[in-house]
């Protein structure tokens, strides 16, 4: 049997340095952040809107009685407000889960809509209180739902720009 030649110095092989895993980048994340904030303002301003059909739209005292009317009870424009805060939370909600709506339609659009809708049916009970209610005023709760239907146009736009 024959014994193998020693190899030069210079021939020999090196054993190979520990591998050291190269730290990964950050995913880079488009619309992250505070840049982000149309998707947040969406879904505050129509939990604020649907919350808003319960709270008093008008009050009045007098006779010792203080009386205090919700927007649910104001008819059917009461109603509207809620179930449009619910769209808009169905829609942020579809967002969330992945569910994208047709490029014709943008959801953006679709907010601003529904915001518009909403700031119509407010303004409508804002201006012109129900015979129902006589001698009652205007309560906060409406001054609320004013502001958060005004929020979701807001949102609906800051969505807009976002997706450009």
């Amino acid at each position: 049997m024959q014994t193998p030649e020693p190899l030069d110095p210079d021939d020999e092989p090196r054993p190979a340095p520990p591998p050291h895993p190269a730290p990964e980048p950050p995913p880079v994340r488009y619309g992250g952040g505070y840049w982000a904030i149309g998707a947040r303002l969406t879904w505050l301003s129509g939990l604020l809107l649907a919350v808003s059909a319960f709270t008093d739209w008008y009050a009045g005292s007098g006779d010792g009685i203080t009386i205090g009317v919700i927007g649910w009870h104001t008819g059917a424009l009461g109603k509207l407000v809620f179930f449009i805060g619910l769209a808009v939370l169905a829609l942020w909600a579809l967002r969330e889960a992945g569910i994208e709506l047709p490029a014709t339609l943008p959801e953006s659009l679709i907010v601003i809509g529904l915001g518009a809708l909403a700031t119509i049916f407010v303004l409508i009970r804002l201006i012109s209180i129900p015979d129902q209610f006589p001698g009652s005023g205007r309560g906060i709760g409406i001054w609320i739902s004013l502001i958060s239907a005004l929020a979701v146009i807001a949102a609906g736009l800051l969505q807009a720009t976002e997706e450009l």
